[in-house]
């Protein structure tokens, strides 16, 4: 049988507002966009990093640079199937002066004018998975307080991802926030209930949002059955729009996210069924082929 394994896609950065007259959009000095190259049958490394004036990422789809550039979760984002499944690096240059937490707006004016996008958005009462305390209260304590967790001026930016058939996937997040699924866990390194919301829904068949009102990061550790773990990833692949064998979906039917509810036990949480107003960006145009660099 394959091993399918998954690398989450990796979203960070901040938004401009739409709907209202404001300058013109902050442009990078100089960028490429180019086609990724093949990767290994059995590995996948994707990555953004932000050193200096210098901005890479490598193996993004449209549809993850889109979530960068706009702050958007990927169920957020609609649009053409190849969006989710092309994938794309690009290579650019901050102008004298910028700085990094520009970075999306910059992004946004690249995408729209390389891919020709012409977009709306959309508000959608959608089912939800709400991640709240259980009964019985939080398994898991904060960890101590990092002042410098949350100043966009320090450090590089470094976010990156890789792993491959018979090794863990690991996600390292930076600032010492990672995750790593392998050996049937998962395992949370020094993230938000928010982010951890966002990796829940990697294996969900609907969203989940943060309803837990807890501060502060933390350290956890989900154990899960093989069997159950297996349907995990290829519910991620199916979210992440990579298009599976019938042999690989097949193996869902019957699959349960029982499984995920008796490991969220553990540390204190759980998953419950909701529904929320969800903004959506729906991409009505794109050229499948970047304009020259």
């Amino acid at each position: 049988m394959k091993v399918i394994q998954v690398i989450p896609a990796i979203i960070l950065a901040s938004v401009a507002l739409w709907g209202q007259t404001t300058p013109a959009k902050l442009e990078f000095e100089v960028a490429s966009i180019r086609p990724s190259g093949p990767q290994a049958p059995a590995e996948l490394n994707v990555g953004l990093h932000i050193d200096g004036a210098q901005v890479r990422a490598n193996h993004f789809s449209l549809k993850d640079y889109l979530g960068v550039a706009y702050k958007l979760k990927v169920y957020q984002i609609t649009g053409p199937d190849w969006i989710a499944s092309e994938r794309f690096d690009i290579s650019a240059k901050l102008p004298e002066g910028a700085k990094r937490e520009q970075v999306p707006e910059m992004l946004q004016a690249l995408l729209e004018n390389r891919f020709q996008l012409k977009m709306h958005r959309d508000t959608k009462p959608l089912p939800v998975y709400g991640l709240v305390v259980a009964k019985g209260g939080l398994k898991i304590e904060a960890l101590p307080a990092d002042p410098d967790a949350d100043d966009p001026s320090k450090g590089a930016i470094d976010v990156s991802g890789g792993g491959g058939r018979g090794r863990n996937v690991s996600i390292d997040l930076g600032k010492g926030s990672s995750f790593t699924l392998g050996d049937n866990k998962v395992y949370a390194k020094k993230l938000t209930m928010t982010t951890f919301a966002d990796l829940l829904a990697r294996f969900e068949d609907r969203p989940v949002v943060d309803m837990t009102e807890l501060k502060g990061n933390y350290d956890l550790t989900l154990e899960f059955s093989p069997e159950d773990f297996r349907a995990m990833m290829i519910r991620s692949a199916i979210a992440a729009g990579i298009t599976l064998p019938p042999e690989a979906v097949r193996l869902l039917d019957g699959a349960s996210d029982a499984g995920l509810q008796t490991a969220l036990q553990t540390v204190g949480l759980r998953l419950d069924p909701r529904k929320a107003p969800i903004e959506m960006l729906v991409v009505d145009h794109a050229e499948k082929a970047p304009t020259e660099n």
